[in-house]
């Protein structure tokens, strides 16, 4: 199989129909239209925020893997690790807010983005945790797996948004 279709085949899991929803659904009932739906959706930037808000943990986990490999930047890679960390939270958020208004074949790809992400963010701060006690090693290696799902997070969130046009025009 390859990967295009792959990725397309997250469009047909009508399992996660009623779930999603129901929590799209709810998270319409209490942002719907709200300021703080117009920010968390970026109607203030004229384009989603976040996008712009996954740079910085991708960055952040991009740039431990790399300081990893450099002998002494052991406390550089774990705060880069925890800097990512950190961030999760306001990308999830904003990604929710977007989630909330999408259709359901946008909605089903967008289920396993999320849960994809969510095992690289658990990867991270286990890599934070590990670091923390001095486990650099295990903690480089729990960081490479969590980029390896966070890559494929990404892959479900560039179809999301170039193949299934997901928040295009939508943060008005």
């Amino acid at each position: 199989m390859d990967i295009q279709r792959l990725l397309s085949s997250t469009e047909d899991l009508r399992q996660v129909d009623g779930p999603a929803a129901a929590a799209s659904a709810h998270l319409r009932r209490v942002l719907g239209g709200t300021r703080t739906d117009r920010f968390l959706r970026g109607s203030w930037l004229g384009h989603p925020v976040h996008p712009l808000l996954v740079t910085v943990p991708i960055g952040a986990w991009t740039g431990a893997a790399v300081l990893d490999g450099v002998p002494g930047q052991q406390e550089a890679a774990r705060r880069l690790v925890g800097l990512g960390v950190a961030f999760t939270a306001p990308a999830v958020i904003a990604g929710l807010a977007d989630w909330s208004a999408l259709d359901t074949r946008q909605r089903r790809v967008g289920v396993v983005h999320a849960a994809t992400n969510a095992v690289a963010a658990a990867c991270f701060a286990v890599s934070y945790r590990r670091r923390g006690q001095g486990k650099h090693a295990a903690g480089a290696a729990w960081g490479l797996a969590g980029l390896t799902w966070v890559g494929i997070g990404g892959a479900l969130g560039g179809h999301l948004s170039y193949a299934l046009g997901a928040g295009v025009g939508r943060w008005q």
